[in-house]
């Protein structure tokens, strides 16, 4: 039997400027099987990256559960890229992604090492982060979440401020290591083809509060041309989803 995580959000709510409770999230339900990829799919200020900082235990004000337990009651080991690479300016590259890994010194720069040669970032790892342009930094920063060898990779539109090119290449960046290591993934877009690109399963959310709409799953094979019919069907449909009041 697989491995699932389950994450079951009764209500998340805040208080606006008028001190006027305002829900976020509403009876909320997702099970993700491990090893999976799942975009969270939805309009811009839906709640995503709300739902993130719960599942991630840094948002503990909300009415639900989540569990992430591993085999025999172990938690799971969660990581969070942001959309920002948030390193620290004053450690190098290879320094930043030394602070999630455990072990001896020179065991941890071993490992903080070997991510950065996966990431393409081999010749930089003593660099400082004011010296990378944004695609090397979101590079270094994707070495740091695999780094600490996590169960669950939360992603929260992490390729979003770069270029099209530098993204492109980022998601293959993505695709690679996923299907090597084959962490679960649950990431947040509001990019209709980057989710048809990336995903096992989309979550399609509606606005506030949110909850799921639909929950498609996706078999075509790797690398995914956006434009083969089912897709651009599929794709099309999304669009229309999202452009109808919630």
């Amino acid at each position: 039997m697989a491995l699932t995580y389950q994450i079951d959000i009764a209500n998340k709510s805040f208080k606006d400027d008028g001190g006027n409770q305002r829900t976020i999230i509403s009876d909320l339900s997702i099970t993700l099987t491990a090893g999976e990829f799942v975009t969270l799919l939805g309009p811009s200020g839906a709640g995503k990256s709300t739902l993130l900082n719960i599942v991630a235990g840094l948002d503990t004000d909300y009415q639900g559960k989540v569990k992430l337990a591993l085999p025999y009651g172990q938690p799971a080991r969660v990581a969070l890229m942001f959309q920002e690479p948030r390193l620290m300016p004053w450690l190098t590259i290879c320094d930043n992604v030394m602070l999630v890994c455990e072990g001896a010194s020179s065991q941890r720069r071993s490992n903080a090492l070997y991510w950065l040669q996966q990431v393409g970032l081999s010749g930089a790892e003593y660099q400082y982060p004011a010296q990378l342009s944004g695609g090397m930094l979101k590079r270094a920063a994707l070495a740091r979440a695999f780094a600490c060898e996590p169960d669950i990779l939360l992603m929260d539109e992490p390729f979003s401020s770069l270029d099209i090119p530098a993204a492109d290449s980022l998601r293959n960046l993505l695709t690679q290591l996923w299907q090597a290591r084959r962490t679960t993934v649950v990431y947040v877009t509001h990019d209709i083809t980057e989710a048809i690109t990336l995903s096992d399963r989309i979550l399609l959310l509606s606005s506030q509060p949110m909850q799921i709409q639909e929950d498609v799953s996706l078999t075509a094979q790797r690398p995914r041309n956006p434009l083969d019919d089912e897709l651009f069907t599929l794709s099309q449909l999304f669009k229309q989803s999202l452009a109808d009041p919630a």
